[in-house]
C-alpha cells in the first residue's frame, strides 16, 4: 500500500507547502532542512500513514539542537557516494542508484 509521510514539529505538523527551507521526500520519508535557524530547535516526530490500510504510526520524537561553537560535529563538510559493489538488475526493469551528500 502507498505510504504518506508527515513530520511533527513540537505536537505541531508541519505545514511545508510554502516552506522553500523544508522538504520531505515522500519516496523516503526523510525530512530535509536547509539553513537551519534558532526557531528550527524542538522535537520532530515522523508519522507514516497508508490510507488503504487506515493505519498511521509516530516515531519517537528526535531532538534538534544549535551547537553553541558552530561546529558541524560528524557532519563536517564532505560528499558521500553510496552504491553496491555490483547492482544486478533483471532485463526491462527499473534500477534505482542513489546519491546523497551531507555538509555545509
Amino acid at each position: 500500500p502507498a505510504l504518506s509521510y508527515t513530520w511533527i514539529f513540537n505536537n505541531n505538523t508541519l505545514d511545508l507547502r510554502e516552506d522553500s527551507r523544508r522538504f520531505v521526500s515522500q519516496a523516503t520519508g526523510n525530512l530535509y532542512l536547509a539553513k537551519v535557524e534558532p526557531w528550527d530547535v524542538g522535537n520532530y516526530t515522523c508519522a507514516v500513514s497508508s490510507a488503504e490500510a487506515q493505519r498511521q504510526a509516530w516515531g519517537t520524537p528526535t531532538a534538534l539542537s544549535l551547537r553553541a561553537d558552530g561546529v558541524m560535529g560528524e557532519y563536517e563538510p564532505k560528499i558521500e557516494v553510496r552504491f553496491p559493489e555490483t547492482t544486478y538488475a533483471a532485463k526491462g526493469s527499473s534500477v534505482r542508484l542513489e546519491c546523497f551528500a551531507l555538509g555545509k
